[in-house]
């Protein structure tokens, strides 16, 4: 995890072609990765990706909020518990409810 994700992805601190396009890519990117993720089973058929995509940044943006904060777990902790959130709140449950 990169903690300087949540500076890269706030569009408000750099405007711009170069930027804009930069975003899109990242964007299309991290979507078709949840469109895998939910096509392979790894999410329920029922998941947005899109969505997905929203969860796992606001995910980033709370775990960069402990890091500034300095109360997180060491990096790879704070990276295994926000895929661990975020995997457990849009997968497949191990359980029918």
């Amino acid at each position: 995890m990169n903690i300087s994700w949540g500076f890269a992805m706030d569009s408000a601190l750099a405007k711009g072609e170069e930027v804009e396009e930069i975003q899109c890519r990242m964007l299309d990117t991290c979507d078709r990765l949840f469109r895998r993720l939910r096509d392979t089973g790894a999410l329920r058929s029922d998941v947005d990706p899109v969505w997905a995509r929203r969860v796992y940044y606001a995910l980033i943006h709370e775990a960069c909020q402990d890091v500034v904060a300095e109360s997180a777990p060491d990096i790879d902790t704070l990276a295994t518990q926000l895929i661990d959130t975020l995997l457990r709140g849009v997968g497949t449950p191990a359980a029918p409810l």
